[in-house]
């Protein structure tokens, strides 16, 4: 089984909460994740992108583990 950790190391698994701690633009829209958005009930997922997520005023989306803090 795979290990997924955050930017800090600790091991993240589904159903945990992240807190975004970078600005990141969300490809395809001028839009902007700013730093301290909350995204709840992850779920791990293999690929590129290692979290699949909803977000509050954005929707679905993909982050990278590297980009995430357990909230």
């Amino acid at each position: 089984m795979r290990v997924v950790r955050d930017a800090y190391g600790t091991v993240l698994s589904d159903g945990d909460a992240v807190v975004v701690i970078k600005d990141m633009k969300v490809k395809g829209t001028s839009l902007v994740l700013k730093i301290g958005i909350k995204a709840k009930a992850i779920r791990l997922v293999h690929g590129d992108h290692d979290i699949d997520c909803r977000i509050h005023g954005f929707g679905a989306m993909q982050l990278k583990s590297e980009f995430v803090k357990k909230a």
